[in-house]
């Protein structure tokens, strides 16, 4: 056996820079509308984001053109929050949420500390929620928090002088997910953000998933019913007999959009544009998934255009063997993650103005 060096095996090694699967250019969602509102995103400067309920159709659309300008790099963003620091809380395991998170903020030049395991803080002690709001307001100047219980945020900013930011409490909501699914659709077709489509234009959705308890796939319904004009229907596949629960269905029966329910995704797969999956519910204590019923591979017959979400981790409903597709926008979905959340940061601590130029600005 032959042990090369490492100086030579890193020099043998090559990279591929290509990204894989749906790559929309963030330019389309900026052309219709290139000027940023800043009298829109001021209603979140100094503001928690708890919930997707907080967005309306303006206030989404500008915090995502923002974000397109920053994925687009127009203008250097590297030290506008250079005198703040995040809080990334997850008392909840977290991959892509956390670091997106802490990227986003070291991209806008502020600092980061983190709690990545609830075992290794004073939670594991019975530390009460009232005092590590106190401990977050002393130590940093946003929080971005994960935690397994439902109320969690809501008590914790009772406490707060600094802004949170939710990154998923229990089975309730995960908004800046959402916010970045829609980056990832509205990018795909820009034309879903400004006006009325002709009917036949217009999305049908398919979810698969629960909104009652898949915290991701309620915070995308709730911003989904923003855009009814250009909705056809949207079908849910579940195994759930009742998969809204009470609060979205309120929602979904004061909105236009058709809502069906289903339990047959291939024999609907053929009219479906959209396909937002996700497999991991909580239910009670603990987790669910809901793999087996609900799959899409290679051989799923899906029209030639239709683009396939997932908020990420995988498992097997959503087979590797789409990555390399046009169908897959999830990836994509993953990486525009980190242009929302500096859009959210931004915005929250009222620099936008501080970094977007004057000829940008309506």
């Amino acid at each position: 056996m032959v042990i090369r060096p490492a100086a030579q095996v890193a020099s043998e090694q090559t990279f591929n820079n290509e990204q894989i699967g749906n790559c929309p250019d963030p330019a389309g969602l900026i052309a219709h509308s290139p000027k940023i509102r800043l009298d829109v995103l001021e209603r979140l400067r100094g503001q928690s984001i708890l919930s997707s309920a907080q967005f309306d159709k303006p206030l989404l659309c500008e915090l995502l053109k923002l974000a397109a300008y920053l994925q687009l790099k127009k203008f250097p963003v590297a030290h506008a929050l250079e005198d703040r620091i995040m809080a990334a809380a997850f008392f909840e395991p977290s991959t892509r949420t956390r670091l997106s998170f802490e990227s986003a903020m070291l991209h806008l030049g502020g600092k980061t500390i983190s709690v990545s395991d609830a075992k290794t803080t004073g939670v594991a002690k019975g530390e009460s929620l009232r005092d590590i709001g106190q401990m977050f307001n002393s130590y940093a100047d946003v929080v971005a928090v994960r935690h397994t219980e439902q109320s969690a945020v809501q008590e914790l900013c009772e406490y707060l002088r600094i802004p949170l930011l939710n990154g998923g409490n229990g089975s309730d909501e995960h908004p800046s997910q959402a916010i970045a699914d829609w980056y990832a659709l509205l990018k795909w077709r820009p034309e879903i953000a400004f006006g009325k489509l002709p009917e036949k234009f217009r999305l049908n959705i398919g979810i698969i998933g629960t909104p009652g308890n898949m915290r991701t796939v309620k915070s995308f319904l709730m911003l989904a019913l923003l855009f009814h004009d250009n909705i056809d229907h949207i079908t849910i596949f579940s195994e759930m007999a009742d998969p809204l629960g009470e609060e979205i269905r309120e929602m979904t029966n004061a909105n236009p959009i058709s809502i069906n329910f289903s339990q047959d995704l291939k024999q609907s797969l053929e009219y479906l544009d959209v396909i937002y999956m996700n497999a991991i519910a909580f239910l009670g204590d603990g987790y669910r998934f809901f793999g087996d019923a609900f799959t899409l591979n290679s051989s799923s017959k899906l029209k030639d255009d239709t683009v396939i979400l997932h908020p990420l981790a995988r498992g097997d409903e959503l087979d590797i063997s789409l990555d390399n597709t046009q169908h897959n926008l999830y990836f994509n979905q993953a990486d525009g993650a980190v242009w929302v959340r500096q859009a959210l940061l931004l915005t929250v601590f009222g620099s936008v103005p501080k970094v977007v130029p004057d000829e940008l600005i309506a």
